[in-house]
């Protein structure tokens, strides 16, 4: 009896961006093995220019009706799923993940009858899931996660007996996934449907058939009830129910029935009642339940709690009494009503790394203890806390986020916020900070976003801005180091979701994309002096605040080398001079507030200018010294010819200036001719011979006209 074993070998993609594998230029694809008692015989096919294509060609050789692995994920594969596919009758395995095929998928993988394992997943395949799937009773893993599928999941999916993973996520699939779906999935454990527009369309009663481990249905639509056919799932240990509809208070079961699910997120929803008091008991590791309507105290939390967060609902009291002693890393608690200090068990938290208890009901003094902690983003505004600086901060020299915005912190910064050398993000603002600001801030090489705004800080802006080289040229985008953990992609992104700046005049709230922003705002202060010439440095700015101090001077000729700014405002300060031309170089400017000033002359012109005058039409105002276009009154002759030669040449005529060049000079050169004369013997020589000559010749001429 004949025995036969089909293996293909894997194939990767290598950076020479061919397929590699084989002797002298020979692709080797796939090897189909027939054993007979010790013989061996092998197929090898040459796949270089065309992978797919080759498929016909194994079926009329014969070797399709042996073939039983393919897998040729993560290649660079462009082409469609061609129709003889389906010769492959023998395919155990289907796997053409992490390509470039587009089209649809062929209804010919129906007759794939053999076929426990289809993997599509992250490609560009569009078009409807065919209806052919269903003829695959052997199937058990069906992946076509991130595609561009849409319209219905076809009923006939209910045939699938034997399937245990179902991933469809991140399609544009739509209409409804009704009980006639799941009639025959007895084996299904992975229900993975987010990332659609699908509608869960089951009755109250309904006992699924199947006892789920996962279940993803994060933005389809579950109905405004809490799902009743859950609590029959109490073998899960991952589920994610966020923004799918529901408005309705947690039911009883919720604590038994998910006492096993170690990731939890029922975040972006309706739902308003009191966290269950037995939460501690339950085995939750994640748990994300933010953006509810959640009332009442937090109750002690899971013994083994890692990630919480419970940010944006009405939860009010004290922090629960055990947060010191469990293993929690990332803690979010911000927009609540949370009310008293913070207590100092809370430092017991060894390892956490990311806290957000802003915009709460906070207040007191920080505990010391904090500094033991080894956090890398602490966000706490938007409360009441008081006193200095704290100074425990100087030991958390990990700390990449710090925000004490909208506190009544006091006194002066301390000079070593300079050592806080991994700081990306600092904002101080709106709170009773006096004193100078540190030169020492200078020494913050990575920090890109730096808000001092609405305190009370005097003196100049220090000089040596040019240190923080995170804000200039291409670095001051270049924060891939912060994604290097990997825990920050999943956890530490929340925790920024409500971190604002002013810019274009009104402060936005901004989510990751805070760090991309890269800005300085020193707004509403006391500070004095000009801008210093370093700031034009840090070409990478594109938001730039200096306004409500009492800054002088003239503003710098060469503004416009900050490239990147999106918005600048200088208003209310005491500037004055010419608005400088390079202004009108700043191609991605948006908003522009100079009003308030001293400032004199013509306005410069261009379009970007133009452009912004029609949209904020006070961006001049308060400077009556300025004239012409826009503006309604022109310009005296005199201040027109004096701009346009300034125009021409940056640096204006100064005689004081020439004067004095002419007279040194005039110096030199004496002193090159009377050192020459002293050095050289016969220059000498020849020097008095002209001038005995020159005197005899004067002295005859003056005689002889006497005479006459």
């Amino acid at each position: 009896m004949t025995q036969l074993i089909c293996v293909l070998v894997a194939l990767n993609l290598l950076a020479s961006d061919a397929l590699q594998l084989g002797p002298a230029g020979t692709w080797a694809g796939a090897s189909c093995i027939l054993r007979e008692q010790d013989a061996l015989m092998s197929f090898k096919h040459d796949i270089t220019s065309d992978p797919m294509g080759v498929l016909d060609s194994w079926h009329k050789e014969g070797q399709g009706d042996c073939l039983q692995v393919l897998h040729l994920g993560s290649n660079n594969i462009t082409e469609i799923i061609p129709e003889q596919i389906a010769h492959l009758t023998s395919l155990v395995v289907l796997d053409i993940s992490r390509n470039n095929l587009a089209g649809g998928i062929p209804g010919g993988v129906g007759l794939l009858s053999s076929l426990s394992r289809l993997d599509l997943s992250f490609n560009y395949l569009s078009g409807p899931v065919p209806s052919e799937v269903g003829m695959l009773g052997n199937l058990t893993i069906l992946n076509l996660e991130h595609n561009n599928l849409s319209g219905h999941v076809p009923s006939e999916i209910r045939m699938l007996g034997n399937l245990a993973t179902m991933d469809l996520r991140d399609n544009n699939l739509n209409g409804d996934f009704t009980e006639e779906h799941f009639t025959s999935l007895t084996r299904l454990k992975r229900l993975l449907l987010s990332g659609n527009s699908l509608r869960i369309i089951v009755g109250p009663d309904w006992i699924p058939p199947f006892s789920l481990q996962e279940i993803d249905l994060g933005s389809c639509q579950l109905g405004s009830s809490f799902p009743a056919w859950l609590q029959f799932q109490v073998d899960m240990w991952v589920m994610d129910i966020s923004s799918t509809g529901i408005v309705d208070r947690l039911p009883d079961w919720f604590s038994t029935t998910f006492a096993k699910v170690i990731y939890l997120d029922i975040s972006n929803n309706g739902i308003s009642s009191r966290l269950p008091r037995n939460m501690e008991f339950m085995a939750l590791e994640h748990f994300f339940i933010k953006s509810n309507k959640l009332t009442g105290e937090i109750p002690n939390l899971p013994r083994n709690i890692i990630s919480l967060d419970m940010s944006e609902n009405s939860l009010s009291g004290n922090l629960p009494s055990n947060i010191g002693f469990t293993d929690l890393r990332s803690l979010w608690l911000r927009s609540n009503q949370i009310t008293s200090r913070i207590p100092e068990s809370l430092c017991k938290a060894e390892s956490l790394y990311s806290l957000d208890l802003s915009s709460n009901l906070l207040e007191g003094q920080l505990p010391p203890c904090f500094g033991v902690m080894g956090s890398a983003f602490l966000m706490l505004s938007n409360n009441r806390f008081s006193g200095k600086f704290p100074s425990f901060l100087k030991n958390m020299r990990e700390l990449k986020s710090l925000d004490l915005s909208h506190n009544s912190f006091s006194g002066r910064l301390p000079l070593w916020i300079g050592e806080m050398v991994e700081l990306r993000f600092l904002g101080l603002n709106h709170n009773t900070f006096s004193g100078e600001i540190p030169p020492a801030i200078s020494n913050l090489s990575h920090l890109h976003h730096l808000n001092l705004a609405g305190n009370g800080l005097s003196g100049a802006i220090p000089w040596h801005l040019s240190n923080m080289t995170a804000m200039i040229g291409k670095d001051a985008k270049d924060f891939s180091e912060l994604y290097s953990t990997g825990y920050f992609d999943i956890v530490h992104i929340r925790s920024l979701d409500f971190s604002s700046a002013v810019v274009k005049g009104r402060e936005l709230n901004y989510s990751a994309g805070i760090w991309d922003l890269v800005s300085i705002d020193l707004s509403l202060n006391q500070l004095t002096g000009v801008i210093p010439e370093e700031m034009l440095l840090l070409d990478g700015l594109i938001n730039l605040n200096l306004s409500w101090n009492r800054l002088s001077g003239e503003i710098p000729n060469k503004l416009g080398a900050l490239q990147a700014l999106e918005s600048l405002d200088l208003s209310r300060n005491m500037f004055s001079g010419i608005i400088p031309s390079s202004l009108s170089d700043l191609n991605y400017l948006s908003y522009l507030d100079l009003s308030g000033n001293n400032l004199t002359g013509r306005i410069p012109s261009g379009r970007q200018l133009d452009t912004l005058y029609t949209q904020q039409p006070s961006m001049y105002g308060g400077n009556s010294g300025l004239c012409g276009t826009p503006l309604p009154y022109s310009c005296p002759e005199k201040d027109v010819a004096r701009q346009d030669g300034q125009k021409g040449n940056e640096h204006s005529f100064e005689p004081m200036t020439f004067y004095f060049g002419v007279a040194l000079g005039f110096i030199l050169g004496l002193w090159v001719v009377f050192c020459i004369l002293l050095f050289k013997k016969a220059w000498r020589i020849a020097y008095f011979r002209v001038v005995d000559q020159t005197y005899d010749q004067m002295y005859v001429f003056a005689v002889l006209t006497w005479k006459s």
